[in-house]
């Protein structure tokens, strides 16, 4: 069962390489109202005028408000001893150049494992590559994972496969266990879901989105555990000609 972001590991400051929509676009400024944090700029931002329960909502999105609106393409790590920011941030910069076919997706808000996210209509092959590809080419910047990380992962509760994933990868949401997923809200009961659904559905089709690229890796940075993720910088992506 996938799982909303969670403070997951215990060594900082951590990075992850997620996709962010654009500074500025509407998926950007949708997220980011509905989440109350900006990850571009590190502030909070007003909830739109849809929330008509500020206080309740700002609970059912206290979980993915920490890590800002994105999907995860490489979940967060503290850097390997021999490594560096710099190192990293060069990394980025050489994935991004290298040619590949871009995914494009027809986004859509929907429930995902009692979460509510943005998610592509239909599986895209190129995506799960992307994903990939960010999981096994940037591993060597991960530091292994602790044992207390790992019992946090709560592994019991996993797969077979998804627990040799975890053990390999530091996370056990990879190769055909990745979903593409834009986190919303935190875990919601039954009786939550249904009207949470309507009102996200409503306000996302003002958004006006028919066809998304996933053009662009971005590099998220948590200094430590009592601040949120903020954006470092972000790369678009080399498409194949």
């Amino acid at each position: 069962m996938l799982q909303p972001c969670s403070n997951a590991m215990t060594g900082f400051p951590r990075y992850a390489i997620y996709y962010a929509a654009p500074r500025g676009s509407g998926l950007d400024r949708f997220g980011a109202e509905l989440l109350g944090y900006d990850a571009w700029t590190g502030k909070d931002t007003a909830f739109p005028a849809c929330i008509t329960r500020a206080a309740e909502w700002r609970e059912l999105t206290a979980a993915p408000r920490k890590y800002g609106f994105h999907a995860t393409l490489k979940a967060p790590f503290t850097l390997a001893h021999h490594t560096s920011e710099a190192e990293l941030i060069a990394a980025c910069a050489a994935f991004a150049g290298r040619r590949r076919p871009l995914p494009v997706i027809r986004p859509l808000v929907d429930a995902i494992d009692g979460f509510i996210a943005v998610i592509p209509a239909h599986p895209s092959s190129e995506l799960q590559q992307l994903a990939q590809d960010c999981v096994t080419n940037f591993d060597a910047f991960r530091a292994p994972l602790a044992e207390n990380d790992r019992t946090r992962r709560n592994p019991d509760e996993l797969t077979p496969r998804q627990r040799e994933y975890l053990d390999r990868w530091g996370y056990p949401y990879v190769a055909e266990e990745f979903r593409f997923h834009m986190t919303l809200t935190g875990h919601l009961d039954a009786v939550q879901r249904e009207p949470m659904l309507k009102m996200l559905r409503h306000h996302f089709s003002a958004v006006r989105i028919e066809a998304l690229p996933i053009n662009r890796i971005t590099l998220f940075r948590q200094s430590d555990a009592a601040r949120r993720f903020r954006i470092i910088d972000d790369w678009a992506l080399r498409p194949k000609i």
